[in-house]
């Protein structure tokens, strides 16, 4: 046993030093205080990070198909009334969906921004029962009031019962409303008070959309929209308007869920109109982006970046359709940010790395500032000290 202790003794690579034979310095001590000040900032770093994730971020190609792409809004138009204000969207593949009602909500805002009421889009004036049959206006036996659509019918059966219903298959038969006095429904309805009435008057329109994924484009502007000889046509007659204000605000929007880390940036953008009316236009980079947590949970979404133009109006003629057109396509690459954290032994192994390799070069550094005074002294001993 004692020849297998001396043994162990001998492969002892760390010998002691007597304490007898210790010197101990001013520098060595100052020396000592800095690296262990250092340690302990480098340990409590590398324990943060070991404690917090860390994210991983790739680019990849985009190799999804058929998905679906929801667009977040929420914009204030100060100067432009909600009756007045529709929204439409249409991509390149030829899809159109022409004044959006559905998941789209407006509030109506006074001068001073305050809400007056608040509703969801296409709530109106009630609509009176429609029969199975139309009697040229006279009521028969049990049969309810069916209103003309003035030769926008598509069949003798349709009825138009509101005011709504007669803009809608004008609309559908590409007609513009010149005068909406001249239809019973929106006389009896008093769309042109209305209007009269909320001048003045701001709109907050919300909600989302859900289209396909492709480069598209959604805008908000006034009047009913329709297709006249292929064109994309707004009906502004029947407000008898010159000019609107476009200025907007635009709290939110964003395309797809939310994720941490994620920066909007069109969030908070304000834009006063100070010239005729016109169009403005955002250009947007859709940027498909998969975002896993530590707990491998995956949200998709998107990230996008956005240039902004304005094209005006000819003065004394509209040339230019009035309004707010977001136009976006989508990259091909998508981005993946993936949370991770840190191993236990990739931690255990910085941690050594840190005390071992601080020890060590202050080891060096004292050696070489301790043997430097000897050098010195020793040669002021001497007298051959310069």
């Amino acid at each position: 046993m004692e020849r297998i202790m001396s043994k162990m003794r001998n492969l002892d690579a760390y010998p002691k030093i007597n304490e007898d034979f210790y010197s101990r310095t001013i520098s060595g001590g100052l020396i000592t205080l800095v690296s262990s000040i250092l340690m302990l900032l480098l340990f409590f770093s590398e324990m943060r990070l070991y404690l917090n994730s860390v994210t991983e971020t790739k680019l990849i190609v985009d190799t999804s198909r058929g998905e679906r792409l929801r667009i977040n809004f929420d914009i204030i138009f100060p100067s432009l009334p909600c009756t007045i204000l529709s929204l439409d969207a249409m991509d390149i593949s030829g899809e159109e969906h022409l004044d959006i009602k559905h998941d789209v909500y407006k509030k109506r805002l006074d001068a001073y921004g305050n809400v007056i009421e608040s509703r969801q889009d296409g709530i109106g004036t009630p609509k009176i029962e429609r029969p199975l049959q139309k009697h040229g206006g006279r009521l028969q036996h049990n049969e309810t009031y069916c209103g003309s659509c003035f030769g926008a019918e598509s069949s003798d059966k349709e009825c138009c019962n509101s005011c709504e219903d007669v803009r809608e298959a004008y609309r559908k038969k590409g007609w513009a409303m010149s005068d909406p006095d001249m239809i019973d429904q929106c006389k009896r309805e008093g769309f042109l008070q209305r209007i009269k009435d909320e001048q003045g008057e701001g709109c907050n329109v919300y909600g989302f959309l859900d289209v396909n994924k492709v480069a598209g484009n959604f805008h908000f502007a006034p009047g009913k929209s329709f297709q006249q000889s292929h064109m994309h046509v707004h009906d502004l007659k029947a407000f008898q308007r010159d000019s609107f204000n476009i200025s907007h605000r635009i709290i939110r929007l964003s395309y797809g869920d939310y994720f941490p880390g994620v920066v909007n940036p069109l969030d908070g953008v304000k834009w006063t109109q100070i010239t005729p009316t016109g169009m403005y236009q955002y250009f947007l980079k859709v940027v498909p982006t998969l975002y896993t947590d530590d707990s491998g949970h995956s949200i998709q979404s998107n990230q996008f970046s956005v240039t902004e133009h304005f094209k005006g109006a000819e003065v004394g003629r509209l040339q230019t359709l009035p309004g707010v057109f977001f136009f976006y396509e989508l990259s091909p690459i998508k981005v993946t940010f993936t949370e991770e954290h840190v191993s236990f032994l990739h931690f255990l192994t910085n941690v050594c790395a840190i005390v071992g390799g601080i020890f060590t070069v202050s080891g060096i550094l004292d050696a070489f500032i301790y043997h430097g005074q000897k050098a010195i002294t020793k040669k002021m001993e001497i007298g051959k000290f310069n």
